[in-house]
């Protein structure tokens, strides 16, 4: 059984980026509905983003 460990808020610092009017508009549709934010929805595409570049470089 897992053990339950009350999670830790990642240390933050705030960028701003100018996005494209239409990738936003995107984002915003796939978002609509669901308890996500654009800024949490970005931070997750970074990730993955991240970890494709990585997979990329150990191949």
């Amino acid at each position: 059984m897992k053990k339950f460990k009350i999670p830790q808020i990642p240390q933050s610092t705030s960028k701003s980026i100018r996005f494209p009017n239409d990738i936003i508009e995107e984002v915003e549709e796939a978002i609509v509905d669901t308890d996500c934010t654009f800024s949490a929805f970005v931070v997750e595409a970074v990730r993955v983003a991240l970890d494709n570049l990585k997979e990329e470089e150990d191949n």
